[in-house]
């Protein structure tokens, strides 16, 4: 994919990595809509159709101990991308908003960034300049925010961000974007006995911090872009973990077959993407043996999220990009296209 200039059209592959050297918190409660059970039968959100089906035939074949491709407890393993794919990623990634939003902090502990640029573009909150930001000014912006963070202080950070912080379309928090038909989808996993992990473009360690609320899934089955940490001790001679400059896994693309092995150590059973950059994920599932689901969701609904594609002859969204390329191989390889439009009833759980 070519790399774009604008904040809406970072390139992925080279922006994420910057994103992710930031250290985690563990969280412990699952949200209420991620709690409640199914009224109504088994995926409720989700309109009868090939795509639901498809998801109650993959688990009928993997765990039913009758079935030819059963698969024991232990070995039954789902991937799920995050942003597009578990919640809102438009206009741009909430990671990305929570490192603008940070630009005042800094700016206030060195107020001679006030007058130079990138800074002083975000804080004039001028939106137009903002999205004409260069991809080396979002770097400049994220290693001021970023670089230096202890564990502790960046999970502060994040936590009262996530706390006060609203998307510009719904003005709801970001926690309140995932989507319902998805939560179904991993509970019904779940309580098939298999371990469903998170596994992101975006900062590990940021999607660590509130994936266990969320979406239920603990911080140790978030695998992400990811940078190294480094031990020292504070001035009251406490041991503690430092962010370093320095990419250990970009968890993108190629680097998603690869940071599930890394983290991981299994193959997948079953894949859940929404752009190019999980490509190779449900390349690396379904190049195993016995029952495997591919899934892709296709952002078709702009009224009740976005569309952009550009597959389907949708507009071309630069970030979550679903080439036609992509909509080909899902076609010649058998994965399911899942229409947000088509194969969703519902979209979030705020939904009357």
């Amino acid at each position: 994919m070519r790399g774009i200039q604008s904040l809406n059209g970072i390139d992925r592959r080279t922006l994420l990595p910057t994103l992710a050297l930031l250290p985690a918190l563990p969280g412990t409660l699952i949200t209420a809509a991620a709690q409640a059970g199914a009224p109504g039968g088994l995926l409720p959100s989700w309109s009868d159709g090939p795509a639901k089906q498809a998801i109650f035939d993959f688990v009928r074949a993997t765990t039913e101990q009758s079935s030819p491709t059963y698969v024991a407890p232990d070995d039954r393993i789902a991937v799920f991308d995050q942003d597009g794919t578990l919640w809102v990623e438009q206009p741009t990634y909430a990671q990305v908003a929570y490192c603008l939003d940070r630009v005042p902090a800094v700016v206030a502990k060195k107020p001679e960034l006030r007058i130079v640029d990138p800074f002083k573009t975000v804080l004039s909150g001028n939106r137009e300049a903002m999205e004409e930001l260069s991809l080396e000014d979002l770097e400049t912006i994220l290693a001021a925010t970023l670089t230096g963070m202890t564990v502790e202080a960046f999970q502060s950070e994040v936590s009262n961000w996530l706390e006060t912080a609203r998307h510009p379309r719904w003005n709801r928090p970001y926690t309140e974007l995932s989507f319902q038909p998805m939560q179904e989808v991993l509970r019904y996993l779940q309580s098939n006995a298999f371990k469903t992990y998170i596994v992101t473009g975006g900062g590990q360690d940021f999607v660590r911090v509130y994936a266990a609320k969320t979406y239920g899934i603990p911080p140790e089955q978030v695998v992400g872009t990811a940078g190294t940490t480094k031990f020292g001790y504070g001035q009251d001679g406490k041991p503690l973990l430092t962010k370093e400059p320095k990419l250990l896994l970009n968890d993108d693309k190629a680097g998603k077959a690869e940071g599930i092995h890394f983290m991981i150590g299994r193959r997948p059973l079953a894949a859940f993407g929404n752009s190019i950059g999980d490509r190779e994920m449900l390349e690396y599932t379904c190049a195993g043996r016995g029952a495997r689901l591919a899934m892709l969701v296709l952002h078709d609904d702009a009224a009740r999220e976005y569309a952009y594609g550009p597959a389907a002859g949708l507009p071309d969204g630069k970030i979550g990009t679903f080439t036609p390329e992509l909509y080909e191989e899902a076609r010649e390889q058998g994965w399911t296209v899942i229409s947000m439009k088509n194969d969703w009833n519902r979209v979030f759980a705020f939904e009357a």
